[in-house]
């Protein structure tokens, strides 16, 4: 008999909670989030001509020498795979991390021979989620003079095309101040319209 008198408030009680907990609960920080930030519930989305071209939020690849390239990505299967954030999980003394770091250097002094600075540490690993969207201000002006030369730009117009897409630290305190890539890159992209 106890039983019998125990279960039935004990499924409505389940039924109430995964009503308001897995429904209203949800549903109501959505519309909230939508109402009050729109962009950022939306994935911060970047658009060009009515066509999504990418995110604040992650990072996407660029290969080619007129961009500045991002972080590496350990994604997997693929680079940038925003549905499968992760790091390479590689520790400091493995064989296979240092063959991607080396072969990265070797990538980037292929494209830049003249530049014998040293690499910046972001350009040639990847971060914890794989997904970066921004590099350090060294890296960007680590590739300035390779983006100047294969776009015909003196390189103090590029220079000042980082300054102007570095953001600083949150609130002046936190963080280190970071490039974004993809904006940069569309930046570059509109000097080249002129």
């Amino acid at each position: 008999m106890e039983f019998r008198e125990q279960f039935r408030p004990a499924v409505m009680l389940l039924v109430l909670l995964t009503l308001l907990t897995g429904l209203a609960y949800p549903l109501g920080f959505t519309g909230l989030a939508q109402l009050l930030f729109p962009a950022q519930a939306n994935g911060s989305l970047i658009t060009q001509q009515d066509r999504v071209v990418g995110s604040t939020l992650i990072g996407q690849p660029f290969d080619d020498p007129r961009y500045f390239w991002g972080r590496l990505s350990a994604t997997a299967p693929s680079a940038y795979n925003a549905a499968a954030s992760s790091g390479s999980n590689l520790g400091p003394l493995s064989d296979a991390l240092l063959d991607a770091v080396k072969a990265r250097r070797d990538a980037l002094r292929a494209e830049d021979p003249t530049n014998h600075a040293p690499v910046p540490v972001d350009l040639v690993t990847a971060s914890a989620s794989g997904l970066d969207p921004h590099i350090s201000p060294a890296a960007a002006q680590y590739q300035a003079p390779r983006v100047a030369r294969v776009r015909g730009m003196p390189v103090v117009a590029v220079r000042a095309l980082i300054d102007q897409y570095t953001a600083g630290r949150q609130f002046g305190i936190l963080g280190e101040p970071r490039v974004r890539v993809l904006e940069l890159n569309r930046a570059l992209d509109g000097q080249a319209r002129r």
